[in-house]
C-alpha cells in the first residue's frame, strides 16, 4: 500500500533543496515510528535527508500538543523559536504555534483556508513555499516567472463550458469532460500552469490554464481548463485537444473585480508565451503525444470545465 503513495506536488523538490544547502530538517508525524519509515522507504532519499524523524508513539502526547514538535527541535539541537514548521492539518499547525515555533499551513483541503489563520502564513501548496522569506536559502530553479515540473499530459474532446470564457472574460478556453479526469485533477495542486496544446485537425499551440475552484466565481468543484493562446476566429467543441503541462506559474488566488481577474490572466498569458520559447519548454512541442494520441494513450491525467483563471 505504501508503495502506491504519491508524494505531494513540490515536497521533493523542497526536500532536495533543505539537504543541499545543509539546513536541518526533521519529520515528526502523529503516525507511529514503524509506520513513517514504511512510508518514506519507498520515497528516494527521503530518509537521509532528515535529521531526525519523530512518531507519535515517541512523545507523551501527539499533536496538537507541542511535544512532538519540541523532541523534534531537541534531536535537531535547534532552538524552538528557530525552527520553521510546514503543516497540512489544523492540529499541526496549534502543536507548532504552541511550540513557539514559525508555521506555515498547506491546506489539505484548499476551501478551508480560513480555519488556519493561527499559522504565520498560509500557502497554496509546497510549489509556493519562498525560503527566503524565513532565513532560508532561496530555490535558484525559477525561470522568466515560470517553475518547470515533471510534465503530465492530458487529452480529450472539446465541451461547452459554463459560457463564461468568451461572454464574460472576453477569453475563449477549451474546457475538458470533466468525468474523464476526476482522479488524476485531485493529484495536482491547484494554480496556473502553462504548455503545449495539439489539435486533431489545426496544429500544436501554446497554452496557459489553471486548475482549481476558481474563487472569483466560486466554483463547487475542481476543475481545469486551458487558454489556447492563439486567435482561432470559430468554436472547435468535438474536436480532440491534446496537453503537455509543463510549467508552473503561480498559486490560485481571488480578485477584488472582473478587471483585476482579466488583466492577471493576459498576464499569465504573457509569461507562458514567453517561456515557452525556452529550449526546455520549447522542446515538449515535438512530443508524440500531441501529434498522435492514439499511439500513447488517450490520457494520463486529468482536465474538467472551468473559466481560464477565476483565480
Amino acid at each position: 500500500m505504501w508503495c502506491n503513495l504519491k508524494p505531494l506536488p513540490g515536497a521533493n523538490r523542497l526536500i532536495k533543496h533543505l539537504k543541499t544547502n545543509g539546513v536541518p530538517t526533521a519529520l515528526a508525524s502523529n503516525s507511529p515510528r514503524c509506520n513513517i519509515e514504511a512510508k518514506i522507504f519507498f520515497q528516494q532519499g527521503w530518509k537521509e535527508s532528515f535529521s531526525a524523524i519523530v512518531g507519535g508513539d515517541e512523545v507523551e502526547k501527539g499533536k496538537p500538543s507541542p511535544n512532538i514538535f519540541l523532541e523534534a527541535a531537541k534531536r535537531m539541537n535547534c532552538a524552538p523559536s528557530n525552527c520553521l514548521v510546514i503543516e497540512d492539518s489544523l492540529p499541526g499547525v496549534t502543536g507548532g504555534k504552541a511550540a513557539e515555533m514559525h508555521v506555515i499551513a498547506v491546506p489539505s483541503i484548499p476551501k478551508k483556508t480560513a480555519e488556519f489563520s493561527s499559522a504565520d502564513e498560509v500557502i497554496n501548496s509546497l510549489l509556493d513555499v519562498r525560503p527566503e522569506k524565513w532565513g532560508l536559502p532561496p530555490f535558484n530553479d525559477w525561470i522568466e516567472g515560470t517553475l518547470p515540473i515533471e510534465p503530465w499530459f492530458i487529452g480529450g474532446p472539446v465541451i461547452k463550458g459554463f459560457g463564461r470564457g468568451s461572454k464574460v472574460l472576453g477569453i475563449p478556453t477549451a474546457n475538458l469532460p470533466a468525468e474523464n479526469f476526476s482522479d488524476v485533477v485531485s493529484e495536482h495542486t491547484s494554480g496556473v500552469y502553462f504548455g503545449w496544446a495539439g489539435l486533431s485537425t489545426r496544429g500544436i499551440y501554446k497554452m496557459v490554464m489553471s486548475i482549481g475552484w476558481n474563487p472569483y466565481f466560486d466554483n463547487t468543484e475542481k476543475t481545469v481548463e486551458p487558454w489556447l493562446l492563439h486567435n482561432f476566429g470559430e468554436d472547435f467543441y468535438g474536436e480532440e485537444v491534446r496537453l503537455a503541462i509543463v510549467g508552473y506559474i503561480r498559486p490560485e488566488a481571488n480578485f477584488p473585480s472582473l478587471e483585476s481577474l482579466i488583466e492577471r490572466i493576459h498576464e499569465d498569458g504573457r509569461v507562458a508565451e514567453k517561456a515557452l520559447d525556452l529550449p526546455m519548454y520549447a522542446k515538449y512541442k515535438d512530443s508524440p503525444y500531441l501529434r498522435n494520441p492514439s499511439k500513447h494513450g488517450s490520457s494520463t491525467t486529468g482536465g474538467t470545465q472551468s473559466e481560464m483563471d477565476s483565480k
